[in-house]
């Protein structure tokens, strides 16, 4: 993702940093696509191309929130795009602009967290209900940040890092509308992603500097932290979903071997084992993104073709190995 402030995004652009175009996996070959699965395809680009949103799924059904639009200008914007029959809608705007939000679901609602509005790095927890298409304020998160991750597991969403500070740790509680502030992350970064396995959350990448390669570990049992084998490609803005108990983890920013400085890696870890293992890359390139699970498939709308701002209206869809499971 592009920072929340945009002259040093853009700066970002000339800095000499990164990883390899095409690293191996230190854990085995690349897959192979024989089994079927392991293929990108083509879907309808958002009626407003953004990057730097919030994005979360709700029964076949992705919701893009807020983000930068052409110009650098933060929007309120809010489409939902049907997976089955391939359209866009647009839907209420968020009451409040906001750039670098985390976003996830829960109990067929989405929430949208912090972000940068044109004013301020907000701690806003706001609130749509998709059958009304209405959108409500809800408690505010204890810290106010950007560029952090949301993930749901449980009855609650869990927002980790951003900036300022990187290290926070807040879960929200939809039900009683509360938070509670936890143990901290070991690493502090924003521009990370994550998800939820086996009853942990795995939280990966990010920045400073642009390419950060940590995964670490969070037990909400045991309120604890634990690191676990590196990503093969450092990167900051890129996006992740779990699939079949697989963390795929999709682009980036801050490849020093592309003139765009965006990742098109396309790398999946698997907990059981501990290992990383190569996939196919993306055919468009992108950070500022988010991904969404809808059945076997995984989308990725919008985002930023070159490092710092530079919006592109790709959606791609990535279908993993017919066979590939880390459960």
């Amino acid at each position: 993702m592009a920072s929340h402030r945009l002259t040093f995004a853009l700066a970002l652009s000339l800095l000499g940093c990164g990883s390899r175009d095409a690293p191996s996996s230190p854990s085995g070959p690349a897959a192979s696509p024989s089994d079927g699965g392991n293929t990108w395809a083509t879907a309808a680009s958002m009626r407003q191309p953004r990057q730097e949103v919030g994005v979360a799924e709700i029964s076949g059904r992705i919701y893009v929130c807020g983000g930068f639009a052409a110009g650098g200008v933060t929007v309120a914007t809010v489409e939902a795009y049907d997976t089955d029959g391939g359209t866009w809608t647009t839907l209420a705007p968020m009451p409040v602009a906001l750039n670098h939000p985390a976003a996830a679901s829960l109990g067929g609602r989405v929430y949208v967290f912090g972000g940068d509005s044109p004013q301020r790095t907000e701690n806003v927890t706001l609130e749509l209900d998709p059958q009304a298409n209405a959108w409500a304020m809800r408690t505010r998160m204890p810290t106010a940040r950007n560029a952090a991750v949301a993930i749901p597991f449980g009855d609650r969403i869990y927002v980790i890092g951003g900036t300022p500070g990187g290290r926070d740790v807040e879960a929200y509680h939809p039900a009683s509308d509360t938070w509670t502030r936890l143990q901290p992350m070991p690493t502090p970064r924003n521009h990370l992603a994550g998800g939820a396995i086996s009853g942990r959350l795995y939280v990966v990448g990010g920045r400073p500097p642009l390419t950060l390669d940590v995964l670490e570990v969070y037990d909400p049992a045991t309120n604890a932290w634990s690191a676990r084998t590196p990503m093969p490609t450092g990167r900051s803005g890129h996006a992740a979903a779990v699939l079949r108990g697989c963390l795929y983890v999709f682009g980036g920013e801050g490849n020093a071997s592309r003139p765009d400085g965006v990742f098109p890696q396309n790398e999946a870890y698997d907990a059981r084992r501990d290992v990383w293992e190569t996939f196919a890359p993306m055919p468009t390139p992108r950070h500022g993104i988010g991904a969404a699970v809808v059945g076997e498939r995984i989308f990725i709308p919008g985002g930023a073709g070159v490092q710092g701002l530079g919006i592109s209206a790709a959606h791609e869809i990535f279908t993993p190995p017919r066979s590939k499971t880390c459960e």
